[in-house]
Formats: C-alpha cells, sequence, structure tokens
C-alpha cells in the first residue's frame, strides 16, 4: 500500500511534510476561504523499484527525478475553498508514483482495427524556432511518461527527447493539453516541481505556458489566489473582461461625457424652436415673415 495516511491541517508538525510542499502548506492555510489542506503521505521508493523500471524501460532516470522518489513515492496535496457554507475541491497538485509512471501509448486509440494511433495524429508543421525548443514526437524520435493527468484538463509529461535507450540528460518536461499540442515547461524535473508548488495546484495552471492562455474561470481563481511565481501583470490585463470590477472614476468620467452634450444641445435650436411656436399665437406675421427669410438662405 502506498498510501499511508492524510494529513489536513499540516502546520509544522512534520519537518519532511514541511520540506517536501517547500512551506507552502502555511501560505494556503493563512489565505482567506481556504480550507481541508490535505497531503497523502506515500513512503520512499526503494531503489531497486527504480533500477526495475530503468530496466523495463530501457531509460535511465535523471538524478533529480530519482532523489524525489527516493523522499516519496509520489506526490499528491489537496486543498479547497469554502463558499456559502459550501466546500469546493479546487487546487491539486500531484506526481505519479513509478508504478503510474508509464509510458503514452502508442496503440490505436479506438478499438476498431483500423483507428489511428497518436502518431498518426500527429501534427509536424511547428518544428523548433529560436525562442521554441523541438516538440516531442509521439513515434519512436521521443519516449514519453505521464506524471500528471492534470484532472483530465491535459498531461505533464516526462520527455525523453531522441528515443530509445534514453539517457537522462536528454529529458524534458512538456505539457499536452486536450487537443494534443505539445507545450514547454521546463528543462528538469526539479524547475517543474516548484513551478507546480508556487502555481498552488490552482486549476488548469499549466496553460498559464501555452499561447492561448488559461479559461475565465480560471482566471477568476488566479486573481483570488495568485500564484507566488505568476506573471500578476499580466493576470491584470488579461482579466479585465473576465473579472467584474467597478471603477468609480471611469464610471463618473463616463457620466460626464454624456451629460455635456446634453446641456449643450437644447441651447444651440433654441432659435429655431421659437419659430415654429409663432404661428399659434395672435398676429405673428412679422415674425413669420423674418422666419421665412432667413429661412431662404439657409436651404440654398
Amino acid at each position: 500500500m502506498e498510501e499511508e495516511a492524510s494529513s489536513p491541517g499540516l502546520g509544522c508538525s512534520k519537518p519532511h511534510l514541511e520540506k517536501l510542499t517547500l512551506g507552502i502548506t502555511r501560505i494556503l492555510e493563512s489565505s482567506p476561504g481556504v480550507t481541508e489542506v490535505t497531503i497523502i503521505e506515500k513512503p520512499p521508493a526503494e531503489r531497486h523499484m527504480i533500477s526495475s523500471w530503468e530496466q523495463k524501460n530501457n531509460c535511465v532516470m535523471p538524478e533529480d527525478v530519482k532523489n524525489f522518489y527516493l523522499m516519496t513515492n509520489g506526490f499528491h496535496m489537496t486543498w479547497s475553498v469554502k463558499l456559502d457554507e459550501h466546500i469546493i475541491p479546487l487546487g491539486s497538485m500531484a506526481i505519479n508514483s513509478i508504478s503510474k509512471l508509464t509510458q503514452l501509448t502508442q496503440s490505436s486509440m479506438y478499438s476498431l482495427p483500423n483507428a489511428p494511433t497518436l502518431a498518426d495524429l500527429e501534427d509536424d508543421t511547428h518544428e523548433a524556432s529560436d525562442d521554441q525548443p523541438e516538440k516531442p514526437h509521439f513515434d519512436s524520435r521521443s519516449v514519453i511518461f505521464e506524471l500528471d493527468s492534470c484532472n483530465g484538463s491535459g498531461k505533464v509529461c516526462l520527455v525523453y527527447k531522441s528515443g530509445k535507450p534514453a539517457l537522462a540528460e536528454d529529458t524534458e518536461i512538456w505539457f499536452l493539453d486536450r487537443a494534443l499540442y505539445w507545450h514547454f515547461l521546463t528543462d528538469t524535473f526539479t524547475a517543474y516541481y516548484r513551478l507546480l508548488i508556487t502555481h498552488l495546484g490552482l486549476p488548469q495552471w499549466q496553460y498559464a505556458f501555452t499561447s492561448y492562455g488559461i479559461s475565465p474561470q480560471a482566471k477568476q481563481w488566479f486573481s483570488m489566489y495568485k500564484p507566488i511565481t505568476y506573471n500578476t501583470n499580466l493576470l491584470t490585463e488579461e482579466t479585465d473582461s473576465f473579472v467584474n470590477k467597478l471603477d468609480p472614476s471611469k464610471v463618473f468620467k463616463s457620466k460626464n461625457k454624456i451629460v455635456i452634450p446634453k446641456k449643450k444641445g437644447p441651447v444651440q435650436p433654441a432659435g429655431g424652436q421659437k419659430g415654429p411656436s409663432g404661428p399659434s399665437g395672435p398676429s405673428t406675421s412679422s415674425t413669420s415673415k423674418s422666419s421665412s427669410v432667413s429661412g431662404n438662405p439657409t436651404r440654398k
């Protein structure tokens, strides 16, 4: 059994958990509305489990990944928020155990005999550029292992870029979205783990590293619980059209711009309004004549 116990309200009671979470539990527990901060404790993996994984997959596991599994065989931390007496699960941080660190299958995606495989669906139009490394491939050119299923919003993968036999120095961490597009995250597992922790496990946080960004709903949570390393300026610019905000200065400015033309409007046509009112009074021939005379030039 890998899962030993859950630890709500961690605090400083267990130093090894505090070290594993980089102290993020204190920040979460002090945040407004956050409740049920929980870690599922897992025992360390044994060295023979790592050796067995390497032999089975013909891949050398990176040193930082080995050190992680020798500390804990997987990682799972969750937290919730309390809104109107309802508890809503929100944050989730997870790293698969060694037994679940499995290779993305190249077999058919469906049960039909001639159904396409992941390699058949691969798009080779977007290759490496100056600012982006070469993306992984679903065929034998790359070896891909799933680190986190991201609750169905995509997959975070440990990618060996040069195929088998795979060397530890050829690894990178990539995010595969639901449309099967690749997005680069980090060069090392350690750097990714820091991103995972400092983004608080907020929903869809991996999409912050894509060209299309996080969803409007996720932006609401990001604005409420800002990740430690997130670009808050970018968040502010992007969420102006999604987050409900009331700026009194802008509201009053817009009202003033509307009122000013209304005040000037009646003043300008004031002379024209007296013309039609003339015929209603008795013997207003002089005024009618002047209005007709003054009206002819304007028509010309």
